[in-house]
């Protein structure tokens, strides 16, 4: 809906990754130049780390889309606790290579022949293995195999692994993983984002989607943004797409501290188990009606609970009666739209019809 409102073309706040809305934060620059130094290099592993929402998988998508998919050839795999066997599989899988009724040796195999046709070809093969954390150290294992396999002294494969921060604590902790640890020759850990990066953060995904301008946040409205997201692309993300939706229901075309704090309250509250009148009517010890009152008459009680419910409501009531009256007005736009459209193409309709009966007379 906000993207009526605003006259934007596409969602620029997205939770899916997509490298196009890639941004240049300073963390992401030193990431690519890490990065571009590990596929130069041409062997061994590229170890990429970040929390949740960091920004992984959209940065190395961003690399890859910018290499000369006639030379590189890439395949990405998700890991979800498998074990050494089903992680060759699903590495087969991903590059085209059936695994049906074979035993380990014959995947090898074929992943190996695989990996000399390209090279023949004058392509490198590069993999990406997403949610690394989530790998036994029987699977990082079977992986670092895969990059033993050489034509001369170049490796047939070049693997980048992508995980969330505990990785990091496993690699460096697991005597098992020593050989693989001297397989890594370029590792970078993706911080967040600093808070004088938000606004050209937020402006640049708004330009992706057609932005002209509308809305406009103030310095204000970026600092509270930063100190909700913490610097943290998707959290930051998922603030911006309610901002934007609390913006178009209340036809505003700046953004200020207020709105933001507002809609920041809103989504603390979707957090919260219990929120509303009956949060009131259990926790308000103060006018006697949560349990630490127990000793008040139940009838009493549920009078105070009725009447904190009243209070609240009341307080809410002005505010959701004006969402909703924007709301309703898109909704009969909508419909005023859709029936134009039906009434042009019956009026069409009716017209090829006479056409058609006139045509068929003239041939009698």
């Amino acid at each position: 809906m906000y993207m009526e409102f605003y006259k934007l073309n596409g969602r620029p706040f997205q939770l899916t990754p997509d490298p196009r809305f890639y941004f240049d934060t300073r963390t992401h620059k030193k990431a690519m130049a890490y990065l571009t130094y590990g596929i130069n290099q041409g062997e061994g592993f590229i170890i990429i780390t970040g929390d949740i929402g960091a920004g992984k998988t959209t940065l190395v998508g961003h690399l890859f889309d910018a290499l000369d998919k006639t030379r590189f050839l890439l395949a990405k795999i998700v890991s979800t606790q498998l074990d050494a066997d089903n992680t060759l599989k699903m590495v087969a899988n991903a590059f085209g290579i059936g695994t049906d009724g074979l035993e380990k040796s014959a995947i090898l195999h074929r992943i190996e022949d695989f990996l000399r046709s390209q090279h023949r070809e004058g392509r490198r093969v590069l993999l990406i293995v997403d949610e690394v954390q989530n790998l036994p150290v029987s699977a990082l294992e079977e992986l670092r195999m895969l990059s033993n396999f050489q034509e001369g002294n170049r490796a047939l494969l070049q693997i980048f692994l992508l995980g969330q921060p505990e990785f990091r604590d496993k690699l460096a902790l697991s005597p098992e993983l020593e050989q693989l640890r001297q397989r890594v020759i370029a590792t970078h850990h993706l911080e967040p984002m600093q808070e004088e990066e938000v606004p050209g953060y937020v402006y640049h995904r708004l330009k992706l989607c057609g932005w002209q301008n509308d809305p406009m946040f103030t310095p204000e409205a970026f600092s509270l943004m930063f100190e909700y997201s913490g610097g943290v692309p998707r959290r930051l993300n998922n603030l911006c797409s309610r901002v934007l939706l609390f913006g178009a229901l209340e036809e505003l075309h700046e953004i200020d501290e207020k709105v933001v704090r507002e809609v920041i309250d809103d989504l603390k509250k979707d957090q919260t188990p219990t929120t509303g009148p009956k949060h009131i009517s259990q926790v308000d010890t103060v006018s006697g009606v949560g349990p630490m009152r127990s000793n008040i008459p139940p009838k009493v009680r549920a009078e105070l609970a009725a009447a904190a419910s009243e209070v609240y409501l009341n307080g809410a009531e002005a505010h959701i009666l004006r969402r909703l009256e924007v709301l309703e007005r898109y909704v009969r736009q909508h419909d005023r739209t859709i029936r134009q459209m039906l009434d042009i193409l019956s009026e069409w309709a009716e017209n090829a019809s006479d056409s058609y009966s006139k045509t068929g007379t003239d041939a009698q």
